[in-house]
């Protein structure tokens, strides 16, 4: 007996193998792939393939938010996790910004440079997303 291959089997194996990754793939693997779903944002640029003096926008997940105090300039440093890369947030001069919290979702923008060989933007321009 032949099996007829028609347009809605492939769809089918696609969803098939929806369902089993969710049962096979570990939790950090789920949770990267659903950080790469939710920043996938028009107009935005994945954090892996980001270059050094790239004028970008990149959205993500704050992962941490680290207030570094120094003598001469205070710096405010958030990682950027977009479930492929990271892309540090360094806003220069400052202690505190309300809404720059981990877990929080956001959109950056800026130029992006490299400090000890990570994928950093100073003082970027920024839209927070609306809490879920």
């Amino acid at each position: 007996m032949a099996v007829e291959e028609g347009p809605s089997q492939p769809a089918e194996l696609t969803g098939l193998r929806r369902m089993l990754r969710k049962f096979t793939a570990t939790d950090s693997e789920l949770e990267r792939e659903e950080m790469r779903r939710d920043s996938a944002k028009p107009g935005c640029l994945r954090a892996n393939v980001v270059r050094r003096g790239e004028l970008v926008n990149v959205a993500g997940r704050l992962r941490t938010v680290v207030y570094t105090p120094r003598t001469n300039l205070p710096t405010l440093e958030a990682e950027l996790y977009d479930g492929t890369d990271v892309v540090t947030l360094v806003f220069l001069g400052r202690r505190h910004i309300a809404g720059i919290e981990p877990g929080r979702a956001l959109t950056a923008s800026g130029r992006i440079a490299l400090r000890d060989g990570r994928k950093v933007i100073y003082n970027p321009h920024y839209e927070l997303d609306a809490p879920k």
